[in-house]
């Protein structure tokens, strides 16, 4: 069995950053730190950190992570049940969520959560096509999701969905699609993409056309808030979720450049199969909210 301080500093060298933050988190020296790092990497034979700045969590370092965080999550609800309510300490759960879902519902959705109960999130953000990798490495305890294949370990359940839409202001639509949406127009007029990792754009585009160009003229702004900002000062076209262009389309401050076309993404929620209470009260919340909110 390997001794749990020697785990517990390499999850805090990969957590903090660094391993002058981890010694200062674990009130000890950096070389203690370094130490035992050294020790359990000579244990199990493995390099467990790259040794980058900051520090990152090798493939064996990962797993890991992952036990720790998972026996940390049992430990605090263990002492969650031996302190009286009123004592109680606050516990952190780490979740990785895609921009549009914490923009959007995400708040609405854990409020009940965060009323009853002594919780930090530590909120992920990153693509919805890349938080299960989250999950999948130990870097967080749940996510939600595009994919529909639990992780081994996990739970999965579906939530709901968002529709997307392509938009632009109209006058952008004038100048730049004076007959409708083509792919000659789409070949000149600049677009905006949330980030590298971001399709939504040219798969709304693949509903419409057959063929999509391979090159567009892109910005990429990674910002919920500045990315609809973009659209509404004329710069670009692009996908906003119907929670946010449905409304400006009413008042006419942007018009549906496909009507009839939207993207479904269907959203799910996945989480360690874990017999945590608080992080199966989350979930119990988390969905129940969610479908209310996500209606289809």
């Amino acid at each position: 069995m390997f001794d749990n301080k020697l785990i517990e500093a390499l999850a805090l060298v990969v957590q903090e950053g660094g391993f002058d933050k981890a010694a200062k988190a674990l009130y000890i020296t950096q070389s203690a730190v370094s130490q035992r790092v050294k020790l359990l990497e000579e244990l199990t034979g493995r390099v467990l950190i790259a040794r980058t700045t900051p520090p990152q969590a090798t493939l064996a370092g990962r797993k890991f992570l992952k036990h720790y965080l998972q026996v940390k999550r049992l430990e605090d609800d263990l002492m969650g049940e031996m302190n009286e309510t009123d004592n109680k300490e606050f516990t952190t759960i780490a979740v990785g969520v895609n921009a549009d879902s914490l923009a959007f519902w995400l708040l609405e959705a854990i409020h009940p959560f965060l009323l009853e109960e002594k919780v930090l999130f530590d909120i992920r953000v990153d693509d919805q096509e890349q938080t299960h990798r989250m999950l999948k490495d130990g870097e967080v305890m749940g996510c939600i999701s595009i994919q529909d294949q639990p992780i081994q370990g996990c739970q999965i359940e579906y939530i709901g969905r968002m529709n997307y839409r392509l938009v632009a202001t109209p006058e952008f639509a004038t100048k730049w699609f004076p007959n409708g949406l083509t792919i000659e127009a789409v070949r000149r007029a600049p677009a905006i993409i949330f980030d590298r990792h971001d399709e939504l754009l040219h798969k709304l585009l693949h509903q419409t056309f057959e063929e999509v160009p391979t090159s567009i003229p892109a910005h990429y702004v990674p910002s919920v808030e500045k990315y609809a900002e973009f659209i509404a000062l004329g710069h670009a076209y692009g996908t906003l979720p119907d929670q946010q262009s449905k409304p400006l389309i009413h008042y006419r401050q942007m018009v549906d450049l496909s009507p009839g076309y939207h993207l479904p993404v269907k959203l799910y929620w996945h989480c360690w199969n874990l017999k945590s209470d608080v992080l199966e009260k989350l979930t119990q919340n988390l969905i129940h909210k969610a479908k209310t909110l996500l209606k289809e």
